[in-house]
């Protein structure tokens, strides 16, 4: 898990692309403790899995901080997740483009370098702030937090958090969302789900992206979605194409549903 791996929240990098000079590396708008990661080479199994157990502890109590903090505002926050290339960063600036005349969106983008998709997301006219994690393989509680200083979301908007691509750790820890939703691609094993069980079974929505590839890859949807509900029955189940459009007004109803009667506007 991550104890071992050099993630750090102390690491992170949190920048508005709007305003590059505008970092920060350490600052956290709760005002609690941030929640890094301390690492020690060659250490037992019992003393892996009690810094394991700290590190995911101290992540749940900033994440219910961030809880509070959205609901306060009556902020919809959804954690997206998914290995990388899955499409995530396109079906937000699908979204964006399609939405953003009737839900007030904001993306807090997380990937280890480079700004690239935060400018994709801010060349919609989106507000955006961009995490880089460095080493780390995830974003953090405290990475999210100090993220949204930056971001400044206003009150009633949706915040859509652009997870790390990674099917492993993101799953593990909370982020104060209101729903996790995963994303695959149909260009991607069947049987993820059955490979990666814990990010399906922490996920509220399965986004099967790319179905207008469907015909030309070795891939049964069908399949994939039992193989996903075998990890997860209570699994909502969403199949689209991001780029042809198939799909996109159920995904649209299930982000007007979440949101709930917080959200309208006039």
């Amino acid at each position: 898990m991550c104890t071992t791996c050099g993630c750090s929240s102390d690491d992170a990098v949190v920048t508005d692309p709007g305003r590059p000079a505008r970092v920060l590396a350490g600052d956290h708008p709760h005002g609690h403790d941030q929640g890094g990661h301390h690492h020690h080479d060659a250490e037992p199994a019992t003393r892996t899995l009690v810094l394991e157990q700290a590190v995911l502890a101290k992540n749940d109590v900033l994440a219910e901080a961030n809880r509070t903090w959205f609901r306060g505002r009556q902020i919809l926050a959804l954690n997206l997740m998914s290995s990388p290339g899955a499409g995530k960063t396109t079906l937000l600036e699908r979204t964006i483009t399609d939405l953003s005349a009737e839900l007030d969106l904001a993306v807090v983008e997380g990937d280890q370098e480079t700004l690239l998709d935060a400018e994709r997301i801010r060349a919609t006219g989106c507000k955006v702030v961009q995490i880089n994690t460095g080493a780390g393989c995830h974003l953090d509680a405290d990475m999210v937090a100090r993220g949204l200083q930056v971001l400044e979301p206003p009150a009633r908007s949706i915040v859509l958090i652009e997870n790390v691509g990674n099917l492993v750790c993101p799953a593990l820890f909370d982020l104060g969302e209101r729903a996790r939703i995963v994303i695959m691609s149909v260009t991607e094993g069947q049987d993820k789900p059955l490979k990666y069980p814990q990010m399906f079974r922490a996920a509220d929505l399965m986004i099967l992206n790319k179905i207008d590839l469907a015909p030309y890859v070795s891939f049964d949807p069908e399949r994939c979605i039992t193989y996903a509900r075998q990890v997860n029955p209570k699994l909502d189940v969403i199949s689209l194409s991001a780029t042809r459009g198939d799909g996109l007004d159920r995904w649209y109803d299930w982000l007007r549903e979440g949101a709930g009667d917080l959200l309208p506007r006039g």
